[in-house]
């Protein structure tokens, strides 16, 4: 099934996240109970400042999504202030 992985950042995390994006993207990379079907960082409406994360990933449960979640290095390290994740049904695309 398909979750959706939607964290928002604490306001000025910029230089932080910056120190554990490899880390991050790493993390993702090496992930082999779920599978990445999409993802990257939200922004403000300003089009640069990143505001957060969103993944959308295919795992079998959503006990599974939620571990994946919970042990990103950016939910570890603190950067992610509000994660949260739902049950994905895709219709296009």
């Amino acid at each position: 099934m398909l979750y959706v992985i939607h964290a928002l950042d604490h306001p000025n995390m910029i230089n932080t996240r910056a120190l554990h994006i490899d880390a991050h993207r790493a993390y993702a990379k090496a992930a082999t109970t779920i599978e990445i079907a999409i993802s990257g960082p939200m922004l403000a409406d300003n089009g640069t400042d990143i505001i957060g994360s969103l993944l959308i990933v295919e795992a079998p449960d959503r006990a599974t999504a939620e571990d994946f979640a919970n042990n990103d290095p950016l939910n570890k390290k603190g950067i992610w202030r509000q994660l949260d994740i739902t049950a994905f049904n895709r219709r296009v695309g």
